[in-house]
């Protein structure tokens, strides 16, 4: 198994790390998991931030984990080049996660395009 395919189960814990310590900050309790959405709805701050970065990690994963397959499938791509695009693209989100609960917004910003690239490259190696 590739790097980059290891990237893609990273990818996976990404967003559940970001749950996870949203529920912490968030005073999360048992009773909550009958209607997780209304515990979301009703936070504030380092918690809800937590939370939009667990939710823009979902939206960005099927597109990663689509250019690394297809980066893999075309056979075009170097294996160096697809792996450190994947890293890469791992890192930044891991930065995304901490920017955004850190309430840095330039840099969160930042992070995310740095995300984007590393998928447009993946998609571009393929080509």
């Amino acid at each position: 198994m590739t790097i980059a395919y290891w990237c893609i189960l990273l990818g996976v814990f990404i967003p559940l790390g970001c749950a996870y310590y949203g529920k912490l900050r968030g005073g999360f309790q048992r009773r909550d998991n009958a209607n997780p959405r209304a515990f979301w709805a009703s936070t504030e701050g380092v918690a809800a931030r937590a939370n939009a970065a667990q939710a823009n990690s979902h939206e960005i994963f099927a597109p990663f984990a689509a250019a690394v397959l297809i980066a893999h499938a075309t056979g075009q791509a170097s294996q160096g080049w697809v792996d450190a695009l994947a890293v890469l693209f791992v890192l930044s989100r891991i930065g995304y996660c901490l920017a955004y609960v850190a309430d840095q917004s330039s840099l969160r910003s930042l992070l995310w395009v740095v995300g984007l690239l590393c998928i447009m490259g993946l998609f571009v190696a393929a080509a």
